[in-house]
């Protein structure tokens, strides 16, 4: 991946219904906190369709508004081959998603997919659907997304002020 600033990141979870709305409430509002005068563009997507239209699951509100966080007006939305082309960053919440992904994107795309925790913070993990658990499942999949979001901010922020010089980045 270049050097080049971030503009746009999708998250992305299986449903759109748990991690990814919630990834991307928690990611905006880290944003939001640091004050940064820059705009990004921040969505999230499903690798399936199963839930589209559909708000967030009740449980991911209700930690997400513990925390301060407003996700209820997201709406579930399946990834499409245009998202691949249209965000400089696409992380998936596990390695099946990235899995998915990958093989929804073309080659020249292909280095924009990664793992959420591993590009965050360089843990090779995933975070782990909380859907079919109780809401301590939600409170440990958001704490795993605070903790990643405030990492992946420093290094959207680092990377917005690295000139652009078409040379690979070891801090991206």
């Amino acid at each position: 991946m270049s050097a080049k600033p971030i503009n746009s990141i999708l998250f992305v979870c299986l449903g759109n219904i748990c991690r990814s709305p919630l990834a991307e409430g928690v990611f905006r509002a880290v944003w939001a906190e640091r004050g940064s005068a820059r705009d990004i563009v921040l969505d999230s997507a499903g690798t399936s369709d199963w839930e589209a239209g559909s708000a967030p699951d009740r449980r991911a509100i209700a930690i997400a508004v513990r925390h301060g966080v407003d996700i209820s007006g997201q709406r579930a939305r399946k990834v499409t081959p245009q998202d691949l082309h249209r965000f400089d960053l696409i992380l998936g919440m596990d390695r099946s998603n990235v899995a998915d992904l990958k093989a929804l994107a073309p080659a020249a795309v292909q280095d924009r997919i990664h793992l959420f925790l591993e590009f965050a913070q360089g843990k090779s993990r995933d975070v782990p659907d909380p859907y079919h658990d109780e809401a301590e499942a939600f409170a440990s999949a958001y704490r795993m997304i605070r903790e990643a979001s405030e990492a992946l901010a420093t290094r959207v922020d680092a990377r917005a002020s690295v000139p652009d010089s078409g040379q690979a980045s070891s801090t991206m």
